[in-house]
């Protein structure tokens, strides 16, 4: 329905008065205002959005990993390589703090012990409760992006920079299960089947690895990175890739001593550890190219599910109705898939990186995040309260508002608007206050003052209230039109006659590219069509517009350099152009007077015009005249001479015939035609015996006049 209102007043604009719709309905439209606590579909639609807390703050720069054991207890590591442990309560607890960079992987096993991936130099230790942690398995790798269980217990472990895959056995031995021939094993997931699916790097590629370890390319990706891999609860997988990183390598951090591992246990002090940065290639980076996401069927069938430009995916999971959601950076959003072609973007949180996604009980959602490491907890419930400030809209002038319409549906929420206008392009303290709309049904009258600019603030509470579009009627005060310039045209040419009626009703209306607006535009344009020659007719074009945007018609006057009163040329003119024969004009100087009404699209009341006099410009259907043509033969050459003169212009051109013959330019005795009198002195071979000779001449309007004389 707003579509068809947006088109409507596209084709209706130019011949509808002057009331006019500010209309916000596309998500392009929303992202330009101020959204607090409300999601917003990629159709367009705004609704509350699930509730979010702080659950945990590490005081690290970024968090890499975040996992749950069966009594609900959440594990997080990043930065400074610290294993954190948060109750069911909220209750936070440093269980223990690695000699390393950072922790980039964590996983659980069937009796909750927590194993924990270091980086770089790759090791996994073992922590059981309170207990010292332990060295579980070391794949003498550079990096561990990813570690995950399969059903009998072993632990798969995913590498760089070989880009290996390990399997672990429960009693701590492993050995190479997969070599990828890529760099980076970069991601990881096991299905319900057993099978590996593998996210690699620089290939892009998605693996599958069946429990024997046979290896299967389901798909590559355009993205070089495949930095999440998640398995949805009917099989199908989805993959998320990025371009590439763009970073400054650090300098090579000190080496670490084996094993080396500080507990942290209740009353004990943290050893010093030796401070070093983390490599680049591990640490929250700037990401080109945008992210792209793919679902690949149960049966095998890929295809692109969401893509953004500059969204980069970190992480993948599924709501409690399969829908999947992206965790993103570098804006913080989270981000639900609807379906190939719609997506909501649910919940933007105060961190520049989602990094790592847990599902909890009761629908609940547990985000780990970077540039601030820490961790939030996400729904089931939606947000209680809600709003959205809308962008600044610029009405062009000094306008009326009027009535707000909106489209919503309400599901036992409830909607409020309000508004405030303004005279400056920013609001500031010196715009009118928040007025409320008093809305009746799905619409109300906007009380702001009239001004140039107005802003709209709505706010969702309770229940699931959602909104589709926002219009906000006005009336621009109607301003005069301009006329810029004004230029006479070429003689003997004329304009093609108008085919149409002065304003007809649009036989044809071409509709916008998708997700674009159509743009009222005036009915007449600047632009002028070919002339054709036509003699004795003459011209004026003229470059007119309306602040308003009305349709403009045109009364063009003409008048003598000797006279006093102007004289109607034509009436009604919808064109901004003119031309007329002049031979019913007497030769002289003239000026014309166009003046401009706005009345098409304005009551007579408010009718405005504008009007502008042109330069002078001449009307000349005169010949020059040729005089005292003479021709004298002496032996084999002919002497030709004449005098030419044009009463309002310069002659243009002269030519000569002799005995008939063609045509021939005949150049002044100056060489130059650049006045309106000149003589010629032409020598001619010819033979002796009696002779023709014909000249003409042409002033610069075109008029021609011929003059011949015979020589014996």
């Amino acid at each position: 329905m707003k579509l068809f209102s947006l088109l409507l007043l596209a084709s209706t604009a130019l011949h509808a008065g002057q009331t006019r719709s500010w209309t916000q309905g596309e998500s392009a439209d929303f992202e330009k205002g101020v959204i607090r606590n409300l999601s917003l579909r990629s159709d367009g639609r705004l609704s509350l959005s699930p509730a979010s807390r702080e659950l945990f703050d590490s005081s690290s720069a970024y968090l890499w990993a975040l996992v749950q054991d069966s009594k609900g207890n959440l594990y997080t590591g990043g930065a400074g390589a610290k294993l954190n442990r948060i109750a069911p309560d909220g209750k936070p607890k440093l269980v223990a703090e690695f000699d390393a960079l950072e922790i980039h992987a964590l996983a659980i096993d069937s009796r909750d012990r927590v194993y924990v991936a270091t980086a770089p130099d790759g090791k996994i230790f073992r922590v059981t409760g309170n207990a010292k942690p332990e060295l579980f398995y070391d794949p003498k790798a550079k990096y561990i992006w990813a570690i995950a269980f399969d059903a009998a217990g072993n632990l798969f472990v995913a590498t760089g920079d070989q880009g290996e895959i390990h399997r672990v056995t429960p009693d701590g031995k492993g050995k190479l299960f997969f070599k990828t021939e890529e760099t980076h094993a970069r991601s990881l997931a096991i299905d319900a089947k057993g099978n590996l699916i593998v996210g690699t790097e620089p290939g892009g590629l998605v693996l599958r690895l069946s429990p024997a370890g046979e290896g299967f390319v389901l798909y590559q990706m355009s993205k070089k990175e495949v930095t999440a891999v998640a398995i949805a609860p009917d099989g199908a997988i989805y993959a998320a890739a990025v371009g590439s990183r763009q970073f400054t390598p650090p300098p090579a951090p000190p080496p670490a001593p084996a094993q080396a591992v500080i507990v942290v246990g209740p009353g004990a002090t943290p050893a010093p550890r030796p401070a070093a940065n983390p490599p680049a290639v591990i640490a929250p980076a700037t990401i080109t190219g945008g992210s792209e996401v793919f679902r690949i069927d149960p049966d095998g069938a890929p295809r692109r599910v969401w893509s953004s430009a500059q969204e980069v995916v970190y992480t993948i999971a599924f709501d409690a109705s399969a829908h999947a959601l992206l965790g993103t950076g570098n804006k913080g959003n989270l981000y639900r898939i609807e379906s190939p072609a719609l997506s909501t973007a649910l919940l933007v949180l105060p961190a520049t990186q989602l990094t790592a996604f847990q599902s909890g009980a009761g629908g609940r959602l547990y985000a780990a995040t970077g540039s601030t490491g820490k961790v939030y907890e996400i729904g089931p419930a939606l947000a209680p309260e809600g709003s959205i400030e809308s962008d600044v809209f610029d009405s062009g002038v000094h306008s009326l508002w009027g009535r707000l319409t909106f489209e919503a549906d309400l599901h036992g929420g409830r909607f409020a608007v309000s508004t405030r206008s303004g005279n400056l392009d920013q609001p500031q303290k010196n715009w009118s206050p928040w007025a409320p709309v008093a809305l009746t049904a799905k619409s109300g009258r906007v009380t702001s003052p009239a001004a140039r600019f107005i802003q709209w603030k709505a706010t969702f509470t309770g229940g699931a209230p959602e909104l589709d579009s926002i219009d906000v009627a006005y009336l621009p005060r109607n301003l005069e039109p301009r006329i810029d310039d004004a230029e006479s045209t070429p003689p003997n040419y004329k304009f093609p006659a108008p085919s149409a009626p002065l304003f007809p009703i649009q036989a044809s209306l071409s509709l916008p590219p998708f997700g674009r607006r159509a743009a009222a535009s005036s009915a007449s344009s600047d632009s002028t069509p070919s002339m054709q020659f036509a003699k004795g007719f003459i011209g004026a074009r003229w470059l007119a517009s309306d602040p308003n945007g009305d349709a403009l018609i045109f009364t063009i006057e003409i008048k003598g350099a000797a006279e006093t009163q102007w004289k109607l040329l034509r009436d009604k003119v919808a064109e901004r152009y003119l031309s007329w024969d002049s031979t019913a004009f007497p030769d002289g100087e003239y000026r014309l007077r166009i003046t401009a009404s706005d009345a098409p699209g304005n009551p007579p009341a408010d009718v405005l015009t504008a009007r502008f006099e042109s330069s002078p410009f001449l009307i000349d259907n005169t010949p020059p005249k040729i005089t005292a043509l003479t021709a004298t033969q002496s032996g084999a050459r002919l002497q030709v001479k004449w005098h030419a003169a044009d009463a309002l212009n310069h002659i243009a051109r002269a030519e000569y015939s002799l005995d008939g013959g063609d045509w021939k330019l005949a150049a002044p005795v100056t060489r130059l035609s650049d006045s309106a009198e000149l003589d010629y002195d032409l020598t001619l071979d010819a033979a002796p015996g009696e002779h023709t000779i014909a000249v003409r001449v042409e002033d610069d309007y075109g008029n021609q006049s011929v003059e011949k004389t015979v020589v014996r």
